[in-house]
């Protein structure tokens, strides 16, 4: 009998179809899953990476945090948008240097956190669907078969040409749980990889904003000691 998969869905059973239809939706998720997290994932490393060396390029802290203002989507403009606050409400209170910086050390690793969550924001999606998808066309297939051997029973007979044809569409299931799992399983990990990276960018630029912090710091304590004009 010539296969058709589109027959086979056809004359399956209801619970059959509802596995099957269950598979198909945990296989449009993880894909549009996976094509957003690939954009998102790879825009804010890029953006890092640039973001990084503009920063170390630019003469002072202030030009530094505005230049970061002009692409509000970069990672690490609300790293740095945490450590601004913190840096300036510090000063305000009139805490002393090394207060301030151990403030915006702990404002900055919040900002990391919070960046590192955002972006991994819907990874369970992936999680699930690499670990359970097998499992929902196992069943699926064992009902199958159950289904197959039931018909078996009713029509007495035990022919390979009236066993074959069931069991071979209850083992679809099984088949169409793996192409879903398999898939998600790498892009859980590539992603997780991808995120490990942004994590290493991020916590790069949260100490060289903090060193920056400190040399300006260091620089208003000696013109304040000189006497001259506070910059």
């Amino acid at each position: 009998m010539e296969f058709n998969f589109f027959s086979m869905i056809a004359n399956a059973s209801l619970v059959a179809k509802a596995v099957l239809l269950i598979l198909f939706l945990m296989s449009v998720g993880s894909w549009g899953l996976m094509i957003q997290k690939a954009l998102l994932l790879g825009a804010a490393k890029r953006k890092a990476i640039a973001g990084i060396r503009n920063f170390e390029d630019a003469a002072n802290l202030r030009d530094a945090v505005q230049f970061l203002g002009a692409d509000p989507n970069s990672p690490l403009y609300a790293v740095a948008q945490k450590g601004v606050m913190e840096f300036n409400r510090s000063k305000e209170l009139g805490n002393s240097s090394d207060v301030i910086v151990d403030n915006v050390r702990r404002a900055l690793r919040q900002g990391v956190g919070s960046e590192l969550s955002r972006m991994q924001a819907s990874f369970s999606l992936l999680a699930t669907c690499s670990n359970t998808a097998p499992f929902i066309g196992l069943f699926g297939t064992v009902w199958g078969i159950m289904h197959s051997f039931h018909s078996i029973g009713m029509s007495k007979s035990a022919s390979l040409a009236t066993v074959a044809p069931g069991i071979s569409e209850a083992l679809v299931a099984t088949a169409i749980g793996l192409a879903v799992a398999v898939p998600a399983t790498i892009g859980f990990n590539f992603f997780l990889g991808r995120l490990a990276q942004i994590d290493t960018l991020l916590v790069n630029f949260a100490g060289i904003f903090l060193n920056r912090v400190q040399r300006e710091l260091n620089a208003h304590r000696k013109v304040s000691k000189t006497g001259a004009t506070e910059f």
